[in-house]
């Protein structure tokens, strides 16, 4: 738990760093349009020199994005394995009791674990370099028609920067709490399903106490300084559309383009 990538920053001052969150979230979302028009060979590999080529300008070490990956790989595993054997297909290449293997399901699941791994790693790279409080002034920026119609785009800004800030604290918090429960000689590996489950319980409570501590101490924080909601707030950094947040939106566009062309 201590390699969870999601939510952390890693300083720097590469182009991707010093991009508007605006752009990197206007990017993100296109992006994730875009991987469910690849549906080929080519479109596909296409997405990923276009990932790895935005890995490389992060100046971001892989094993960062492979750490990302690594909380999901259960779950794309177990999309992968039911793709493999349970879409239908003409070519069948084996076959016993209900599971079929064939080329149109190899085909399907390999493009289901591109994708998934494709969103990780983008979305990896979006809070990898760019800090929580830059995203959540980003969301509020784009969200801002929004407040003719009382939607407190503020405070959702604020609730979703949060939460990616205290996803690497509550990680932090779980481990300690393990490894203080291994020093009383708990093992969590040991025993069948039922006993695993029941040994998460001693972690589960002292972490709920520990988040809602934390939550409780937040907001008098915020009290203290204070704070009123969105409100007449001003902000210390503004927010500056550049030349190079126009030339990456040009590059998904033109990314879109040829995705369009190449996908059959």
């Amino acid at each position: 738990m201590d390699k969870l990538i999601l939510g952390r920053y890693i300083p720097g001052d590469s182009i991707i760093h010093r991009l508007d969150p605006r752009s990197k979230l206007l990017a993100m979302f296109g992006f994730l349009l875009m991987i469910f028009w690849a549906n080929n060979l080519v479109t596909n590999a296409l997405l990923i020199a276009f990932v790895l080529g935005m890995v490389v300008l992060s100046r971001i070490r892989l094993s960062f994005f492979i750490n990302g990956l690594k909380p999901m790989i259960g779950i794309i595993l177990f999309t992968t394995f039911f793709q493999v054997f349970f879409t239908p297909g003409a070519t069948i290449l084996w076959e016993f009791w209900i599971f079929k293997l064939s080329v149109e399901g190899l085909q399907q699941a390999a493009i289901i674990f591109v994708r998934f791994v494709l969103i990780i790693f983008f979305s990896t790279l979006l809070t990898l370099t760019t800090t929580p409080l830059s995203l959540a002034d980003g969301i509020e920026s784009g969200l801002a028609p929004l407040k003719k119609f009382k939607v407190p785009v503020h405070e959702i800004g604020l609730m979703l920067s949060m939460s990616l800030r205290f996803v690497p604290t509550l990680m932090d918090d779980t481990t300690r709490i393990m490894n203080a429960q291994r020093a009383r000689g708990v093992d969590f590996n040991e025993g069948n399903l039922i006993q695993k489950v029941k040994s998460v319980i001693p972690i589960l409570i002292p972490l709920f106490a520990s988040s809602f501590k934390r939550a409780d101490a937040l907001a008098t924080a915020m009290e203290a300084r204070g704070y009123q909601g969105g409100d007449g707030r001003t902000k210390y950094r503004i927010l500056e559309w550049k030349l190079a947040d126009t030339l990456a939106i040009l590059v998904m566009l033109a990314l879109a383009g040829l995705l369009f062309i190449l996908k059959t």
